[in-house]
């Protein structure tokens, strides 16, 4: 079928569109690679010059060596998988239950759900600060990863409702059949199936918990304890312009690992979430 002109222009502003909305976000890791990429002199010319004329990595170099940085990569990284795989175990009998049975006040159930995730986190902090405080779980990673855990379930329950609802209820019925009970069909039928949905909820909440930041600068002011996040921060507030391409280069290397983590998992993510979206 031969395209109008009008169905070609519409085409090219929406790409266009596209183009200009993805520059405003490159813009900011393109301005930081720039500082990162400078020598301690280059940094001071500011915007005057973009491209820097000498490109260094010994501004990476220089990170990666840091016992510091080493320990706050490796504090993220444990708090945000032990988030996700919290929020995932905690959230499949839930979607499971969402997903297989018929009670009264389901549809308001979920929603109430999904309320719980619009609420901003400040809204309840103080009151969590001042129960983990009570249990004495203040300063710890176990406390901290408590509230990653709590903080991904509502989303995460919506996620695995997903992918359980694509699952056939006639395999159900047919364990029930040879005899399993309704744990064991959940947990040697219906995880199994829904492996794919569960891996993409915890990459997800993996990414969301890499880049947390109000939870552990709250509950965590030990130095040792702190993920990359709050130490980029606290360092970028007692830093000076001699240091800047030293933090720009340490922002850059925290991102990535998320980043790249999305981009290539992409394709599979999607899929997981749009599962279930069209029915035959």
């Amino acid at each position: 079928m031969v395209r109008s002109r009008g169905e070609r222009l519409s085409d090219i502003a929406v790409y266009l569109a596209m183009a200009l909305l993805a520059l405003v976000f490159l813009l900011p890791i393109l301005w930081l690679l720039s500082l990162a990429l400078r020598t301690q002199a280059e940094v001071f010319l500011g915007a005057a010059r973009f491209i820097p004329e000498a490109p260094t990595l010994d501004n990476f170099a220089s990170v990666l060596r840091d016992g510091g940085f080493q320990s706050y990569i490796w504090n993220t990284v444990k708090l945000s998988a032990l988030g996700a795989a919290g929020a995932v175990g905690f959230a499949a009998p839930a979607a499971y239950a969402f997903s297989r049975f018929s009670f009264r006040g389901k549809g308001a159930m979920m929603l109430g759900i999904l309320s719980v995730q619009m609420v901003s986190g400040l809204v309840i902090l103080i009151p969590l600060y001042r129960m983990l405080d009570r249990l004495g779980l203040l300063e710890s990673h176990f406390g901290t990863t408590l509230l990653y855990i709590a903080a991904g379930v509502p989303v995460t329950i919506w996620l695995l409702k997903i992918a359980f609802d694509t699952i056939p209820q006639s395999l159900d019925d047919a364990a029930a059949i040879d005899g399993l009970s309704r744990l064991e069909s959940f947990l040697l039928i219906t995880l199994p199936l829904a492996a794919p949905g569960l891996i993409s909820a915890f990459i997800l909440n993996l990414i969301l918990n890499w880049s947390q930041f109000l939870i552990p600068f709250i509950m965590l002011s030990a130095d040792e304890k702190w993920p990359i996040s709050v130490a980029i921060f606290r360092f970028a507030g007692a830093s000076s312009a001699a240091t800047t391409q030293l933090l720009a280069a340490a922002c850059l290397l925290a991102i990535l690992p998320a980043l790249a983590v999305f981009v290539i998992l992409q394709r599979w993510i999607l899929a997981a979430l749009m599962a279930g979206a069209v029915k035959d």
